[in-house]
């Protein structure tokens, strides 16, 4: 089934349950299809619920169906476009999930650019928050942040709650990795506050990571791991393979932090092992690099001849994992992961006395996350490059290093930055808990019930109006067949009567022949007699005479 890192395009028909089992009665429905308006909704469901390996050749039919119709004059042009746009955005999915983002970019700004011209509001908030999506990926913030705020402002307009609560935790992460940890408190809270509202557990598990991963960057781990277990708790809940792989790995990270590495190997070789199986190349290289983490500072667990022979054994098991992280970055061109290997890389060449090639690592370490703007990266380019020139003896470059360290320290964890994570927690907490207290909270809660209810009812409705309309499909294609079993017996029986007629009208023809040859002979027969018969008027001319004679 396709994994989407968008939320859901849009969808004509879905159904709620059962969905793998309908896959052959939608083959069914697409071979016994009609006309091309039935294929293309039976074509879009099947790229939306088939197998991996089936839905890019749905999707293709979908989009050549489309992009055909979509040409002709057609009162359903619009129909047609919407779909050709659905099918656009359903390529960028594939090559988003291969790791070439300049062609998933290519594609979003196509299907962009179509549901514009629709005017498909809901279609537009979703591309430019998975343009966005791909920017980030690219690491181009700006173009990022501007995209993602774009969708936020229209998805307020149309007032989906859904996607805006998405695009602020996207917002909050750029925050979060440019050190503007208020900024990214204050749109993580945002968020988790309107998925909750929503009762959507996924949007309430993601915020929930994210708030742990700023705890564990403030070193405060207890309040880090709490946010995390809960959100890895709805995770699998939801069976959401990407959501559990990445609380995994956050919370592998939360206990190497507390020196726990039995556990921290744990964590992260299960959330390893689930990134291979759902083929997520950025959460791999992530994993392979925390894994590497860990033997690079702590050794090789295996190893216990001697401490010494365990950080040998762990140096070198380290530089394997981080050269396999780094081709993966390169591979999906991931500007941070690559800086961050880089990083790594460099540390470990320092670290079995490797300089000169620790120096190049860091250099180009320090170089692409200053691209990037990103303090955390910078902070940890620059310490490795101040314990190079130490080692070179080059005290003027090391300072500057040092220099460059403290400045993306102190704008990362200065005194209030904390204290604001501290006050934003205290006041989501205290404002949870008077709400729950209040009459206006009651009368609130009463209202949202009524308005679940209402949701609940109309989601029943949906339900009901989607399976009567999936039946009514069904219904159309066994009328259609029915129709067509009746067209041919009605084109029989035109030809038995077409062939009656004709006989009928050449009999027709032959009795007006015979007519008119019995008519002439008639007529010949009168001009005979006639020119046999003395005529009246000489008759009456030779009595007149006769009587004439006799007087005389």
């Amino acid at each position: 089934m396709k994994k989407l890192f968008y939320i859901s395009f849009f969808v004509l028909l879905s159904f709620s349950q059962g969905v793998a089992q309908n896959i052959d009665s939608l083959k069914f429905a697409l071979k016994n299809a009609k006309d091309d308006t039935t294929r293309c909704i039976v074509l879009n469901m099947l790229a939306e619920t088939a197998s991996d390996k089936e839905w890019p050749l749905f999707n293709e039919q979908l989009k050549v169906l489309a992009e055909k119709n979509s040409k002709t004059n057609t009162p359903l042009k619009t129909f047609y476009l919407k779909h050709l746009s659905a099918a656009l955005h359903n390529i960028s999915v594939s090559y988003d999930i291969k790791g070439d983002l300049p062609k998933a970019l290519e594609y979003l700004h196509k299907s962009l650019q179509l549901q514009k011209k629709i005017k498909d509001k809901e279609g537009i908030a979703l591309s430019l928050s998975n343009i966005g999506y791909i920017y980030k990926r690219q690491n181009n913030i700006p173009k990022a942040l501007d995209y993602y705020i774009k969708s936020l402002r229209l998805s307020e307009e149309l007032n989906n709650k859904y996607r805006i609560s998405i695009t602020l935790n996207n917002i909050g992460f750029f925050y979060n990795n440019q050190g503007d940890i208020p900024k990214a408190l204050e749109y993580y809270h945002k968020s988790l506050k309107l998925s909750e509202d929503l009762k959507d557990k996924s949007g309430i598990a993601y915020s929930l990571n994210n708030i742990g991963d700023i705890y564990n960057n403030q070193d405060n781990l207890p309040k880090a791991l709490e946010y995390l277990h809960k959100s890895l708790h709805l995770q699998e809940e939801l069976e959401d393979k990407v959501g559990i792989a990445l609380s995994l790995n956050n919370i592998g990270v939360i206990y190497r932090n507390q020196g726990n590495i039995p556990k921290a190997l744990e964590y992260l070789q299960k959330s390893l092992m689930l990134r291979k199986e759902i083929k997520d190349k950025s959460g791999v290289a992530n994993s392979l690099n925390n894994i590497g983490g860990i033997y690079k500072n702590h050794g090789d667990p295996s190893v216990i001849s001697s401490k010494e022979a365990s950080l040998r054994s762990g140096q070198t098991k380290a530089l394997e994992y981080f050269h396999k992280s780094l081709q993966l970055n390169e591979e999906i061109k991931d500007k941070a992961g690559i800086a961050a290997s880089l990083c790594y890389i460099a540390d470990a060449m320092l670290k079995k006395g490797m300089v000169v090639g620790a120096l190049n690592y860091a250099t180009r370490s320090l170089q692409t996350a200053k691209e990037l703007g990103y303090p955390w990266d910078i902070n940890y380019a620059a310490s490795n490059l101040k314990d190079i020139y130490k080692k070179q003896n080059k005290y003027k470059e090391a300072l500057e290093m040092y220099e460059l360290e403290i400045q993306m320290s102190d704008s990362m964890n200065n005194e209030t930055t904390k204290k604001a994570s501290i006050q934003k927690q205290f006041q989501y907490e205290y404002e949870k808990k008077a709400a729950a207290d209040s009459v206006v909270f009651a009368k609130e809660n009463e209202i949202k019930e009524v308005e679940i209810a209402r949701q609940k009812a109309e989601i029943k409705v949906k339900q009901n109006q989607q399976l009567a309309l999936y039946g009514g499909l069904v219904l159309v294609l066994v009328f259609a067949g029915f129709m067509y079993n009746r067209f041919k017996v009605t084109q029989k029986q035109k030809t038995v009567i077409e062939q009656q007629k004709a006989t009928v009208e050449k009999a027709h023809v032959l009795l007006e022949e015979k007519n008119s040859e019995i008519v002439a002979s008639i007529r010949y027969a009168k001009r005979i007699q006639d020119a046999l018969i003395t005529s009246h008027k000489y008759i009456e001319r030779n009595i007149v005479r006769l009587k004439t004679t006799n007087k005389n």
